[in-house]
């Protein structure tokens, strides 16, 4: 399994304190099934990581777990929340590319509220060639009681992340509630962690992909969609079939990449 959205680097955010908890959670994510980890710190006013700290603390990561013999590949990425885009400098959106893939960057979600920029910045980005995908909406209250409302964002470009905790039920009733609709609707693409420590929000993605009962969506939720994130390659067509519901499509379109 691949995931792409976690808070590994140590002393970058509100994620790992230190290398040693950087280690745990990659000895856990490995032990869970996980071969691709993306180190996506916050990029926000209250952790204003540069995407050169980024680099460097991958860079070490990296290193300390081939010295400690861990399995896992470490790709680069950031967590940029929305009011972020205008003011990063010339250049710096590029390397905050999810999977290291410049043309897709991980938004952060509010858990509150609806942003008035929102769906113009998913336009701009989807214009620009950039696929946004965004995290952990079924989280925010505003989704959560009309879940159809990403819709738009979706057929603007956008991919939609849920939070493992969330499918597997250990965040909320609402949160899982929300994450099941959202796959009912085809409003959502793929799973991550999300994980900030060793005990909060565990990481892995085992458990969340169980809790699916459907092996071929599982896959393509894990696997599939953030390989094809990670090479560049276009997002697969998803199963026929969503948990709880009779059927479902995609509603996506392919982005327009200006290079």
């Amino acid at each position: 399994m691949i995931d792409l959205h976690s808070h590994v680097l140590p002393g970058l955010d509100d994620g790992a304190r230190d290398i040693e908890e950087s280690l745990e959670m990659a000895r856990a994510a490995a032990a869970d099934g996980t071969i691709v980890l993306a180190a996506t710190p916050h990029v926000r006013e209250d952790y204003p990581t540069p995407a050169a700290a980024m680099e460097r603390a991958v860079a070490d990561l990296r290193a300390r777990l081939d010295a400690a013999g861990i399995q896992l590949q470490i790709v680069t990425g950031g967590e940029l929340a929305i009011e972020q885009l205008t003011r990063l400098p010339q250049g710096e959106l590029g390397r905050f590319g999810l999977a290291g893939n410049p043309h897709y960057v991980l938004l952060e979600f509010p858990y509150h509220g609806w942003p008035l920029e929102l769906d113009q910045r998913v336009f701009d980005l989807h214009m620009d060639g950039v696929t946004p995908v965004l995290a952990h909406p079924e989280r925010n209250s505003v989704v959560q009681s009309d879940p159809e409302r990403l819709a738009s964002l979706v057929n603007g470009g956008a991919l939609v992340q849920l939070t493992a905790a969330s499918v597997d039920g250990r965040l909320s009733r609402a949160s899982s509630k929300c994450a099941f609709r959202l796959l009912e609707l085809g409003l959502a693409h793929l799973i991550a962690s999300d994980a900030h420590a060793p005990d909060v929000r565990s990481i892995g993605l085992r458990s969340a992909a169980d809790a699916l009962r459907d092996d071929r969506l599982a896959r393509w939720l894990t696997v599939e969609v953030p390989t094809a994130i990670l090479n560049d390659t276009p997002i697969p067509d998803p199963p026929m079939r969503a948990p709880r519901s009779r059927g479902w499509m995609r509603r996506r379109r392919t982005p327009i990449r200006r290079r």
